[in-house]
């Protein structure tokens, strides 16, 4: 599904939390129409990349741009982000979370969120409190979906739900995404995950050292991206 739009462009991208390098000299080119794997153990510098993309951490070296524009207001249009962590408050309805998305992002499309949601088997009605990790994961992972963003990033997006969830959730991405959109999907459960992926970027101590097709990757290594992992990583 890849075209030859480059959408994500890092140059020289570098960021040190005192005497910690976080990321060091990370060059990066994605073009849209992908699902990229981003892959590295924790510490690997994998949050921190997220947060610069997303507009969160501004002190950094080195140059980023997605869709041809820097990181600003602009590109915080253009970028759809699910954290692995639940960010709704508890007293919230699913239906005051979808019109406080509908109050933020002109590109959100409601009766898409409520599509999803419907998969998920999830009500407007149902409070947050109410809905286990699984559940808060799938509701907004429905909203992220729903937005028209060109880049979509999710942080662990299968993490808190079981095996049979985990395939609802990849079928909903596969079949949910368009054609000028990039998906950037940071996990570490590899073996669930890679089978929706195009391309992965390992990163490791702040490093890229591989970004490259999976079809390739097999092909030449004969190795799953999770046995190539582990590997690089011997985990």
């Amino acid at each position: 599904m890849e075209n030859n739009e480059m959408l994500l462009e890092i140059t020289g991208l570098s960021k040190a939390y005192g005497k910690k390098i976080a990321l060091h000299n990370v060059n990066l080119n994605i073009h849209s129409g992908q699902i990229v794997g981003l892959l590295g153990p924790n510490g690997s510098g994998k949050t921190t990349l997220i947060k610069v993309l997303n507009g969160l951490l501004k002190d950094y070296d080195g140059d980023v741009k997605i869709n041809g524009n820097p990181i600003g207001p602009k590109t915080k249009s253009i970028v759809s982000y699910l954290p692995d962590e639940p960010y709704f408050a508890d007293w919230m309805h699913a239906k005051d979370a979808l019109s406080l998305f509908c109050d933020l992002y002109e590109d959100f499309d409601y009766s898409r969120a409520l599509e999803l949601m419907k998969r998920f088997q999830l009500t407007e009605d149902m409070k947050i409190k109410s809905m286990s990790k699984g559940m808060k994961e799938k509701f907004q992972l429905a909203l992220v979906m729903s937005r028209k963003a060109r880049l979509i990033v999710l942080d662990e997006p299968i993490g808190g739900v079981d095996p049979a969830a985990r395939e609802v959730i990849l079928d909903t991405i596969l079949s949910n995404y368009r054609e000028d959109q990039t998906i950037l999907i940071a996990t570490h459960l590899i073996a669930d995950i890679e089978r929706i992926f195009d391309s992965v970027v390992f990163i490791k101590e702040g490093n890229v050292v591989l970004d490259k097709d999976v079809e390739a990757i097999r092909q030449e290594s004969g190795k799953s991206i999770d046995e190539l992992f582990r590997e690089e990583f011997r985990c």
